[in-house]
């Protein structure tokens, strides 16, 4: 009760503006929320090759820093993250929704999908992506640069048939947050549709 007591008398000797404060957790202070930017990839993907091969693509491993919806910035060895920008979810599922559509856009595949979408798996697409980034040398002038190693593997033994390293970069004409997008967006293009053509080729 003694208690209760000396803490609604120190309450009341509040000035208001400090009682606010206390009760939001100082949110006056906090900042509007980054703007959300969607990566388009490449709008078709020409390739000869074709397959009736079921294709199942696993979200792709990354390291911690590339596994969030920060868009990272690279100056030398340094990375940080691009202010007030990210995109709509963490970058390893962007990449793998991406790779989906890519492949769905060749019109050469059976099927493509993601792990529990009752697919009669042939193949796995496995993934790591190395760099997925904008590299700028702190003066305003930079560029996209993506790079993945990917691997296919028979579903049916486990066996590792063909990897791969495919890498993407893309100028950037303007260091905003629109100017990284688009680099990064005809960076992540040149890559799936490389990816597309040598998995169709090699399966």
């Amino acid at each position: 009760m003694i208690r209760q007591e000396r803490s609604k008398r120190w309450s009341q000797r509040l000035p208001p503006l400090a009682l606010v404060l206390l009760m939001t957790g100082c949110s006056l202070f906090r900042g509007p929320p980054p703007e959300t930017f969607e990566l388009v990839g490449p709008s078709s993907v020409p390739t000869t090759s074709g397959t009736a091969a079921q294709i199942l693509i696993p979200e792709p491993s990354a390291l911690k820093t590339l596994d969030s919806e920060r868009i990272v910035v690279a100056t030398g060895p340094r990375l940080s993250y691009y202010p007030d920008a990210q995109w709509p979810d963490r970058m390893p599922k962007v990449y793998q929704a991406k790779a989906i559509e890519a492949f769905e856009k060749s019109k050469k595949a059976k099927a493509v999908g993601r792990p529990g979408e009752g697919l009669s798996i042939d193949y796995q697409l496995l993934t790591n992506i190395r760099s997925f980034e904008y590299r700028t040398d702190g003066a305003g002038g930079g560029f996209a640069h993506i790079e993945v190693t990917a691997k296919i593997m028979d579903d049916r033994n486990g066996r590792i048939v063909a990897v791969r390293t495919l890498t993407g970069d893309a100028a950037v004409h303007e260091d905003s947050a629109e100017g990284v997008v688009a680099g990064v967006d005809a960076a992540l293009s040149q890559v799936l549709i490389e990816l597309v053509r040598w998995t169709l080729g090699v399966i």
